[in-house]
């Protein structure tokens, strides 16, 4: 008895519900990356803010100037405008925001590195809650950087969308082929 139950499951290994063995690394590697390039870069703009925000507009000038955007056009303004109103408590505010979403964009690099399902089903969620927004701002104003954004989403939300569905149909299958799974 004790034999045939190890034949068995050596020979059906049991389900990980936890983890996508059916799916390419590389393709969840490159978007597990691309998650943690997010939270690497909130965390270094976070530490430059941290740095200067005591000199919070003069470095706004600076960069207006090394971007030749003129501080009278509306960019500009607003820009300056911002760096003006940086007050400890804003900048607290700031730091925590950046941390938290450097966190949750490293705990869904984590998965997606690790084949988590768990973390497929959040990268195709959150992927597909920032669409509407990226749409609308490329439809109020098309430029090359919102556009990127857009399809670089889309692209994820996309290939996420593909693997869950992919998923649900193939133990269906698997199910008719083999009696049972």
């Amino acid at each position: 008895m004790w034999q045939h139950q190890i034949v068995a499951t050596t020979l059906h290994p049991v389900r990980n519900d936890l983890e996508d063995l059916r799916t390419s690394s590389a393709g969840l590697r490159a978007v597990a990356s691309f998650e943690a390039f997010k939270g690497i870069a909130v965390i270094l703009l976070g530490i430059v803010l941290l740095i200067y925000h005591s000199h919070a507009e003069d470095l706004a000038e600076t960069m207006l100037d090394h971007l030749h955007i003129d501080e009278d056009r509306r960019i500009g303004q607003l820009l300056m405008h911002a760096a003006s109103q940086v007050s400890d408590a804003r900048l607290w505010t700031i730091a925590g925001a950046a941390l938290t979403y450097s966190t949750v964009r490293f705990v869904e690099a984590w998965g997606l590195w690790h084949r988590r399902i768990w973390a497929e089903w959040f990268a195709l969620l959150s992927g597909a809650m920032y669409l509407p927004w990226e749409i609308l701002k490329v439809a109020q104003r098309a430029t090359a950087e919102r556009f990127i954004v857009l399809i670089l989403n889309l692209i994820i939300v996309l290939y996420m969308l593909y693997i869950r569905i992919r998923e649900r149909r193939i133990p269906a299958t698997l199910a008719e082929t083999e009696g049972t799974y």
